[in-house]
């Protein structure tokens, strides 16, 4: 098939690669075409490509094995004739992700580029220019699927439901890295694209596990009564025994942002720069040097990978804790993509953790939430008590008709109520973005519970104006 990557000069984009050369998705792609609008990174990370091709990954037969590359600037040569588009754009680059991170900062808010106020921000930019994508694949290809990796991930694909339908699926790897973590602590057997017995619910980096089950026997209360098991794992050192006992279930690593915010924000600020200035300051260096390193493309980007994925929620871990070796090692949200891609294009059925909307249609079920679906069946939602249609994130069937989601337990009362007002955020961005109402976006800053200020909405809402004048011309043109 043909997979074509919007954003193909991001600095992941070599893990897709790697991944498609080698090991259980080796072949399945036989052209993988990289468009980006900026030209010197999409030359870099072809250089990588080529680089990594010479040399051929771990696994591999023979150099050169992997896909044939093309890289384009137009977006209409991208998508003709793709079977498969992967999306992984970031309007504004890193100096956007830098001013979504500082002006939230230097508010005394939370300055993290998915959650809060720089998520909204990060949203607002990103959806209509996914949205553009979109409309020009339905026109392009049709029939291709889209995997969507642009931040935040559940926003942007809630966005992009009314255009593609079915057809476009959130990719992110926290809640299946989540999961496979508390497994090997647990001592469950969980073969990879299986999730018996597992039970997830939430939204994209705002979710629970709360279910694992091994010989139809709950393991998930005893890994929480292990100290030296969850010891043993990022997310069981991340929050405090506590507060695990409290809520008998795994949060997800970003509900530190929510669980403990003063902590992060002073972890943040103690660090004198950040996750974005970090990471600029990174590639404004390392691309040109990428483009000119030749054969040693890869290695170099290789180092860089790992430098990165080291300072990865650095403000949550004690002055000296590493990340485990396994997260270090990469092979994260690529696997859960192509794992998916496999599936849908009919390489057998998959079990993912993916964005996708909140229905199931049974026969003759109803309930508050419920709606028809024609012919006596109801369309109920996977997680009760969120609409049916509002993009989740659960544990899918993968097979060449979609991502089928697994119906989920009800969430406690706190964590609905959680999950309430943020998807309440979710849809006023949403709104902000394809309509162009600045009301709406004003309001979403306001009702996010990282927020939760009219005053503080009304600074930050200035302060992105003034860093991004795209938003201007949305609130004077729509997107």
């Amino acid at each position: 098939m043909r997979l074509t990557i919007a954003g193909g000069g991001g600095f992941r984009v070599p893990l897709v690669y790697r991944a498609l050369s080698a090991g259980p998705f080796a072949g399945l792609v036989r052209e993988l075409v990289l468009y980006d609008v900026d030209p010197a990174r999409l030359a870099a990370i072809e250089a990588v490509l080529a680089s990594l091709a010479r040399q051929g990954p771990p696994g591999s037969s023979l150099p050169g094995s992997g896909p044939q590359i093309r890289a384009v600037s137009s977006l209409p040569e991208a998508l003709d004739g793709a079977d498969m588009v992967f999306a992984a754009i970031r309007p504004g680059g890193t100096a956007g992700r830098t001013a979504d991170e500082r002006i939230a900062l230097d508010l005394g808010l939370l300055g993290q580029e998915t959650t809060g106020a720089g998520g909204i921000s990060y949203a607002l930019r990103s959806i209509p220019p996914m949205l553009r994508l979109a409309e020009e694949m339905r026109s392009r290809c049709p029939g291709a699927w889209l995997l969507n990796f642009t931040n935040p991930a559940g926003m942007v694909t809630e966005a992009l439901v009314p255009v593609l339908g079915p057809k476009v699926i959130g990719i992110c790897d926290s809640a299946s890295g989540l999961v496979h973590r508390a497994a090997r602590a647990a001592g469950v057997a969980l073969p990879e694209g299986t999730l018996d017995g597992v039970g997830y619910y939430g939204l994209n980096h705002l979710g629970w596990l709360y279910r694992l089950e091994a010989g139809g026997r709950d393991a998930l209360p005893a890994l929480l009564a292990n100290p030296a098991a969850l010891s043993e794992f990022e997310e069981g050192r991340l929050f405090s025994p506590g507060l695990l006992a409290s809520l008998g279930c795994l949060p997800n690593e970003y509900l530190f942002y929510y669980y403990d915010t003063v902590r992060a924000v002073a972890g943040m600020r103690a660090a004198g720069q950040t996750r974005g200035e970090s990471i600029a300051r990174q590639q404004a260096e390392l691309y040109p040097r990428l483009a000119a390193a030749g054969a040693e493309a890869f290695a170099l980007w290789e180092d860089a990978r790992r430098s990165r994925e080291e300072g990865y929620l650095a403000e949550a871990r004690t002055s000296g804790e590493r990340r485990d070796e396994t997260d270090l090692a990469g092979g994260g949200y690529e696997r859960v993509a192509l794992a998916a891609m496999r599936a849908l294009s009919g390489g057998g059925a998959a079990d993912l953790i993916l964005n996708t909307r909140n229905a199931v249609t049974t026969p003759g079920s109803a309930g508050p939430e419920a709606g028809s679906a024609g012919s006596g069946a109801q369309v109920v939602p996977a997680v009760p008590g969120l609409p049916a249609d509002a993009v989740v994130e659960v544990p899918c069937r993968v097979t060449p008709d979609g991502a089928g989601p697994v119906p989920q337990d009800r969430p406690g009362p706190a964590q609905l109520e959680l999950l309430r007002r943020v998807k309440d955020v979710e849809r006023l961005v949403v709104e902000a973005a394809t309509t162009g109402r600045r009301e709406a976006a004003l309001a979403a800053f306001a009702r996010h519970p990282l927020v939760d200020s009219d005053d503080l909405a009304g600074k930050l809402l200035a302060g992105y104006e003034a860093a991004f004048p795209e938003l201007g011309r949305l609130w004077h043109g729509g997107p």
